[in-house]
């Protein structure tokens, strides 16, 4: 059987743009009978906000998305993190790396999109694993970076990446000793039996780095559909800046879920007018090729 997961991370309330991919990511799941896990991506840990894990389960028991396991924290899975690393370190396929953010940025020949940052130089790249135990500073764990896998996203279609290029050697655990998003994210993803990830397309570029730890560990792959971010009138990410949009606020003001969710289905071409609609009705609705292709711009 399929499986599926919804990750919600606890960072602060969910909104607008949250709630279509979570819708998309459902729909996409119960359209084929699949079974879904409620993770939460609690990891962050200096921006995770306590209340937030209630807030996330009260606005997707709103939207009538329900699930079949979780929820899973992966504050309670740091054993496992740490115990499937040292499969990398014994491999040497990951060194230990002391520059800081500003070392690199000093070291870019190039300017750099803002959310990947300039490409790692490879300064540390020399490093072997038992150098570790003779750090006098604070350092972190990056991946040796060999190759740049392509893949064929369920929604996007075939993507490429040079990943030499863009980001280099990436940080697997972090100076902080926990785990990165994307060590967490793989270990979570194979050991659960994740087939399909759904999620936003803010995370094509985690893809390729995700597919190298897969292939270092000798894991199948899941799926991957990266689908179109919400976004406000200036085009960029639905932000504090946009207005309320956070769900807690709408159903607080007497919104019913059917009403958004409406607006949210016809944003994705599943319906012909913005009217009221529940998730469970939109199972035979459900199609990929209909969701357009650029982002939502919320109003």
């Amino acid at each position: 059987m399929n499986h599926h997961r919804l990750a919600p991370s606890p960072t602060g309330a969910q909104h607008v743009g949250n709630a279509r991919t979570y819708l998309i990511a459902w729909l996409a799941a119960r359209s084929q009978g699949a079974r879904i896990t409620l993770r939460i991506e609690d990891i962050d840990s200096p921006r995770v906000k306590p209340e937030a894990e209630a807030g996330i389960i009260e606005d997707l028991a709103w939207l009538g998305l329900d699930w079949d396991a979780g929820p899973i924290r992966q504050t309670d899975r740091l054993s496992e993190y740490e115990q499937q690393f040292e499969s990398l370190k014994h491999r040497e396929m990951v060194y230990p790396c002391t520059c800081t953010r500003s070392d690199i940025a000093a070291a870019a020949s190039a300017p750099h999109a803002e959310h990947e940052g300039p490409a790692y130089p490879g300064t540390c790249a020399r490093s072997r694993v038992a150098d570790a135990a003779t750090l006098d500073r604070p350092y972190c764990w990056r991946f040796r970076v060999t190759a740049s896998p392509a893949f064929d996203d369920l929604f996007r279609g075939p993507i490429a990446i040079d990943l030499l290029k863009d980001g280099g050697d990436f940080v697997v655990w972090k100076a902080s000793r926990t785990p990165a998003y994307q060590w967490a994210v793989v270990v979570d993803d194979a050991l659960m039996g994740i087939t399909d990830v759904v999620r936003g397309d803010d995370l094509v570029p985690s893809t390729p780095r995700q597919l190298l730890l897969y292939q270092a560990m000798g894991w199948p792959p899941p799926r991957f559909a990266h689908v179109p971010l919400v976004v406000g009138p200036d085009r960029r990410r639905l932000a504090k800046r946009h207005g309320d949009t956070r769900l807690s606020t709408l159903r607080n003001k007497g919104m019913p879920a059917k009403q958004l969710i409406g607006h949210l289905a016809h944003s994705c071409g599943w319906i012909e007018y913005p009217e009221p609609i529940s998730a469970n009705e939109l199972l035979p609705l459900f199609r990929w090729d209909s969701i357009p292709r650029e982002p939502l711009v919320w109003t």
